[in-house]
């Protein structure tokens, strides 16, 4: 397969049209079976569910070129089970988890030409999600919804790449107890916006969001979880009902304790611990892991050990083993990468 005639190493994390998405239809209580299709439009009525009330929800990972020329997706699976709680959780019919898989591999076998090459640091990022397409002016679900998925090559999420960022306490909450926090509603992360443009106008790379009931314990970011290194060693990464749950942040978990030989700890993370530990990470599908090198907390600086030079060296660790499973150069736990 020829690729298309892209600069990959220059590539930034954009949205560009590519040739092929899918497209299924929920109506009179079942799915159709889905087609794929060039029209990168989608028309609604004025009065569509997703309008109103903002009743989506969606995913997001990648496909990868590996160091031996195949074409993989990461854990797809994880993905299709994310989205049946996200639907369930917002009232909306669920996409059968064997079908998603299917049209996510229908998906990238129609943009292969868009997949990088292998060491080009570039990666396809794949879309699936689900909106309420039929009118609804009374508060309550949509009666008919789409199911698409398209893909974009995209390069890395912070310009930076690896260089360690630096993150502020936000005074705003990302998702209440018992709220939609644990799903991938849009709703969240339209909450999100005000609050990144504002850390950006003051000079940080995102915000650390605590638990909207005390506010003393670390839940995540807009967009990633959180991992930490303590000083012997061991990977913590916070736990709340109110976490999305990172297949990054599990993946890495299985990559420290069965790789790497590490101890784990999933546990609800104090505030005040965090001066404590000797590293700090965001993990998520767009940025894999970006190291922060300091926490501002209105004011007061907390600097991890590891600096702002590079990545710590455990987290670099982290780093490299998955991407390295990723690509194809560490043999992966059975049933992680899919080959299209």
């Amino acid at each position: 397969m020829e690729k298309k005639n892209i600069d990959w190493s220059n590539l930034g994390f954009a949205y560009q049209v590519t040739d092929k998405r899918f497209v299924s239809n929920y109506k009179n209580g079942a799915w159709d079976e889905g087609v794929l299709t060039e029209d990168a439009t989608i028309t609604l009525t004025e009065c569509a569910g997703v309008l109103q009330y903002a009743q989506t929800c969606f995913e997001g990972l990648k496909a990868y070129t590996t160091e031996d020329g195949r074409t993989v997706c990461f854990r797809p699976d994880l993905n299709a089970s994310r989205m049946k709680d996200s639907c369930e959780r917002l009232e909306m019919p669920v996409f059968p988890e064997d079908k998603f898989v299917e049209a996510v591999k229908e998906v990238v076998r129609a943009n292969e030409a868009f997949v990088p090459p292998y060491g080009s640091g570039a990666t396809l990022y794949i879309r699936p999600y689900m909106f309420g397409s039929s009118a609804v002016i009374g508060v309550k679900p949509a009666e008919e919804y789409q199911f698409r998925i398209f893909c974009t090559p995209v390069g890395p999420y912070f310009k930076g790449g690896a260089k360690p960022i630096t993150i502020r306490v936000c005074d705003y909450d990302r998702a209440a107890p018992h709220g939609t926090g644990h799903i991938k509603a849009g709703l969240n992360y339209a909450m999100s916006l005000y609050q990144i443009v504002d850390a950006h106008e003051q000079g940080f790379d995102e915000n650390m969001y605590l638990d909207a009931a005390t506010r003393t314990y670390v839940e995540e970011t807009g967009g990633a979880n959180f991992i930490f290194i303590t000083k012997d060693g061991t990977l913590v990464t916070p736990k709340s009902d109110s976490i999305l749950p990172s297949i990054t942040r599990r993946s890495l978990m299985v990559v420290a304790e069965k790789y790497l030989g590490m101890k784990v700890e999933h546990r609800p993370v104090r505030f005040d611990e965090i001066k404590d530990f000797a590293e700090c990470g965001l993990c998520g599908t767009a940025a894999v892991i970006s190291p922060v090198g300091k926490i501002n907390d209105h004011g007061n600086e907390i600097c991890f050990p590891s600096g702002m030079d590079e990545m710590g060296p455990v987290t670099k660790k982290l780093y490299d083993t998955l991407t390295g499973i990723q690509m194809g150069r560490i043999e992966a736990p059975e049933g992680w990468i899919v080959e299209i």
